[in-house]
C-alpha cells in the first residue's frame, strides 16, 4: 500500500469507527474524516432530521455523493457511516481507491455499546431498546455483512489493539 491511499473504516453503527479512526490518524500522522460529521456540516442539520424530512433513499444518495467527493490527495483515515458500504457501488469504490478495514463486533457487543448512546440520534434505530434492539442489530448485521466482508481486512474488536491497525495501514 502506498502512503497516499485512503483508509476506510467500515462496520455497524456503534462499532467504533470514529474512535478508532481518530486514534489511528493520530498515531500515523494522517488526516481524519468522519463521513457522518462531514454530511452534517454540509447539510447544516442532523442526519436524524434529514432522514425524517427526506427519507433514507435520499440520504443514501447524498451519503454516496459526499463519500466520493472527499479529498483523498493526502493520506487520510475515513470513518464511514454504518450503511455507507451497502449502497450503490460504495464498497467497490472504496476498495478501488483505498484500503478498507471492517471493524467487527458481535451483535451483543454492539447492543451493549448502542444501549449507552443517544439512540434518538440514530434514525435507523427508531427508539428501539432492549430485546427489540438486539433483534434489529442481528437482522441488520446479517443483511450488511456480505458488504462488510468485502473489506481488505477484518479487525475483530474483541481483541483489537491500535498497533494491529497501524500495521494494516503501513
Amino acid at each position: 500500500m502506498t502512503d497516499t491511499k485512503a483508509v476506510f473504516l467500515i462496520g455497524f453503527m456503534g462499532s467504533g469507527k470514529t474512535t478508532w479512526g481518530r486514534k489511528l490518524a493520530n498515531k500515523t500522522g494522517r488526516a481524519f474524516i468522519d463521513l457522518d460529521e462531514t454530511i452534517v456540516n454540509e447539510l447544516g442539520t442532523s442526519i436524524a432530521d434529514y432522514f425524517a424530512a427526506h427519507g433514507e433513499a435520499s440520504f443514501r444518495e447524498l451519503e454516496s455523493r459526499i463519500l466520493k467527493s472527499l479529498p483523498l490527495d493526502q493520506p487520510t483515515i475515513i470513518a464511514t457511516g454504518g450503511g455507507a458500504p451497502c449502497y450503490f457501488d460504495n464498497m467497490t469504490w472504496m476498495n478501488e481507491v483505498g484500503l478498507t478495514i471492517y471493524l467487527y463486533l458481535p451483535p451483543k457487543a454492539l447492543w451493549d455499546r448502542l444501549m449507552q448512546t443517544d439512540i434518538a440520534s440514530r434514525p435507523a434505530l427508531n427508539g428501539l431498546s432492549g430485546e427489540e434492539l438486539l433483534t434489529y442489530i442481528q437482522s441488520k448485521l446479517a443483511e450488511r455483512e456480505s458488504y462488510y466482508l468485502q473489506a481488505a481486512h477484518v479487525a475483530n474488536q474483541l481483541s483489537l489493539q491500535l498497533e494491529e491497525l497501524v500495521r494494516l495501514v503501513s
